[in-house]
């Protein structure tokens, strides 16, 4: 009787133990949950009172907040930073100071999670294009994980009919400007001062360098580099690089390509398709038209889906509306 006395006392122990741990965890988790969940609005911010706002947020001094903003849960606005109009921000959003979001004119602005917007910078406000007109609905939609840097600007729409898109995890350096109907894909790098005109389209993962211009319409591809100081007033076809004024095409994004996993075997058969159509051993035996077309019926490289994807690329680039790709020189291997 003694022994199982002995046996269980310890027993009984532990399960007081247990039940105390769990006691604690539950009663932190309320904290915490208590904590998140509380909102914070300094005296001197500017909160309309048709303003919906989620669970945990932090609004700083001097920040205005309209009549058809709605926030997210945990987002966070510094000081002297506001949300105007009919806009939208997602859970875990921050405005730095004197950031703006949002304009008192038809349309509607959406960001999705996790944004971080710069010290003044200015997102979702009206386009700065003449055939604009007042009164008319704009957009702009913008996804999660991006990081929008101090002074740069981002316009929505000119037309009911479209609007300026902005995908995932791009991150937008400081005084850049994403003008009006741009469409901006996922994983993008935009140097300082990066400026993308009207109506253009940039796919995933593209790096520019610093104080890069794109002319309006132009289409830049995936996993293509444009070098610092570029003008682009063309396409750019999906893994290519490009610089100058105008840019002129200077090969593969070699770097670019093994940073995003390309294996050596894709790399290898891109520049070869890349050699015979940019920079062939004879260059009066074919046009490039047939020099495309070659590659594309060659049977070591035509069935490369990195290979065919960037035949598409340049293929559309020549469709109807479309600018053609960048300039570039028809260096013989002779």
């Amino acid at each position: 009787m003694n022994s199982l006395l002995k046996f269980r006392k310890p027993l009984s122990s532990s399960f007081t133990s247990l039940s105390l741990q769990r006691f604690s965890s539950t009663l932190n988790y309320a904290f915490k949950e208590k904590k998140e969940a509380t909102s914070f609005v300094h005296p001197t911010a500017i909160v309309h009172p048709n303003a919906v706002i989620g669970q945990g947020v932090s609004v700083g001094p001097f920040c205005t907040i309209g009549s058809s903003a709605k926030l997210g849960n945990g987002c966070r606005l510094h000081p002297s930073s506001h949300v105007f109009g009919n806009t939208e921000l997602g859970n875990h959003c921050i405005l730095m100071t004197g950031a703006v979001v949002g304009d008192d004119i038809p349309g509607r602005t959406v960001i999705g999670c996790n944004n971080i917007v710069g010290h003044h910078a200015v997102v979702g406000i009206k386009c700065q294009d003449m055939k604009y007109k007042l009164g008319d609905e704009c957009f702009l939609v913008i996804g999660d994980n991006n990081e929008i840097r101090e002074f740069t600007s981002i316009h929505r729409s000119s037309k009911a009919c479209d609007r300026t898109v902005i995908g995932d995890n791009n991150l937008i350096m400081g005084s850049c400007h994403v003008a009006h109907d741009c469409k901006i894909g996922n994983n993008n790098i935009f140097a300082n001062t990066t400026l993308l005109a009207g109506h253009v389209i940039v796919e995933d993962y593209v790096h520019t360098g610093g104080a890069t211009i794109v002319h309006q319409f132009c289409h830049i591809g995936s996993f293509s580099f444009l070098g610092g100081g570029s003008v682009v007033s063309q396409d750019v076809p999906k893994y290519m690089m490009v610089s100058g004024d105008r840019a002129e095409l200077r090969g593969l994004n070699l770097e670019g390509l093994r940073r995003c996993g390309f294996q050596v075997a894709e790399i290898k058969s891109l520049r070869a398709a890349y050699r015979k159509i940019f920079m062939p051993s004879d260059t009066n035996s074919m046009g490039f038209d047939e020099r495309l077309s070659e590659v594309e019926l060659n049977e070591d490289l035509g069935n490369i889906p990195a290979v065919c994807s960037m035949l598409q690329s340049i293929r559309d680039s020549f469709a109807e509306n479309r600018r053609g790709i960048c300039k570039f020189r028809q260096w013989s291997r002779s």
